[in-house]
């Protein structure tokens, strides 16, 4: 079986059943079990009092442990396994479990339901499961935005880049993937706590995603069946904060004529970003419902371009 077939199998596997809530009460999940290994070596390695340079190579062997941890215990996995049907099921499913298009469209969808009926501040509480600005200075706009930007994102770095990298290196890769994204998540952050510590891991982070953002970008384009989707990714992705962010959620920004991103609050702080689309009116909720169907559309364009490369590799 081709790595492409068992990424196919794994996706089908994930959009059908997701991470049960039953499952997760009793062994939780791969990711948290990433995140526990990152914290652990975070509160060892990462010390403020040393140099800039030593928390940098600190965070490197950091990085490196990681990486090299996950993947080995995948390349363990993957051999140990028979090589027949029930292992290729078994393969599969622990592969799914690092996919996460039906949590996504299902994080998402709890933002869209209670700002519709007007209870924003359910609204506000669900987004701030699925992004880190301060949710009580969002109004109707503020949370529709948010929440289409993480679609856009984490269509690129939650689905379609796990799928990219596993159809090239089997579980392997999509293990490998999956922590240098969790470790972005957990340590590439740019203050004083993480910015040297976490640096090598966000520019790892930012090189493994290059190929999966594009290609993400034009999923939605293509799904959006709207020329101004490929005019304003074109146009205005490099813009963005993010080197690989920029290419989905402008993407999705001309698709669905809204402007997204621009400044947003954390705690304190205001950051100025500029506008994805910047003369298009802002979201609302009817455009989330939008975003969602749009996102449903790019996936099945995604699953059928991953089936042609299953069946190539036969």
């Amino acid at each position: 079986m081709s790595a492409a077939t068992l990424m196919l199998l794994a996706w089908a596997i994930e959009a059908a059943f997701g991470w049960p809530e039953w499952l997760y009460k009793r062994i939780r999940h791969p990711v948290v079990w990433i995140g526990a290994l990152i914290s652990s070596c975070d509160a060892t390695l990462n010390r403020t009092r040393w140099s800039h340079y030593v928390r940098y190579l600190a965070g490197v062997i950091t990085t490196l442990l990681v990486i090299i941890i996950v993947t080995g215990i995948a390349v363990f996995i993957s051999a140990r396994l028979p090589a027949n049907w029930w292992g290729m099921a078994i393969e599969a499913s622990i592969a799914s479990s690092l996919i996460a298009s039906r949590s996504l469209y299902t994080h998402v969808s709890a933002v869209a339901r209670p700002l519709a009926s007007g209870d924003i501040d359910s609204a506000r509480k669900a987004v701030s499961m699925i992004v880190g600005r301060d949710p009580n200075l969002l109004d109707e706009a503020g949370i529709a935005r948010a929440s289409l930007e993480s679609l856009a994102e984490n269509a690129s770095d939650g689905v379609v880049a796990c799928l990219f990298w596993g159809a090239i290196f089997g579980l392997p890769g999509l293990a490998a993937y999956k922590a240098i994204n969790t470790l972005d998540s957990m340590i590439g952050h740019r203050n004083n706590q993480y910015a040297a510590f976490g640096g090598f891991a966000a520019r790892l982070d930012d090189v493994a995603n290059i190929i999966p953002a594009r290609l993400t970008g034009m999923l939605i384009a293509v799904a959006g069946l709207n020329y101004a989707s490929f005019k304003i990714m074109l146009r205005d992705a490099r813009h963005h904060r993010s080197p690989n962010a920029g290419w989905p959620e402008a993407a999705m920004a001309g698709a669905l004529t809204v402007r997204l991103s621009g400044p947003r609050s954390y705690g304190d702080a205001v950051t100025e970003q500029p506008w994805l689309n910047r003369d298009a009116p802002d979201p609302r909720v009817k455009d989330m419902r939008r975003g969602l169907t749009l996102y449903i559309r790019a996936m099945f364009l995604g699953a059928g371009l991953l089936s042609f490369i299953a069946w190539g590799s036969r």
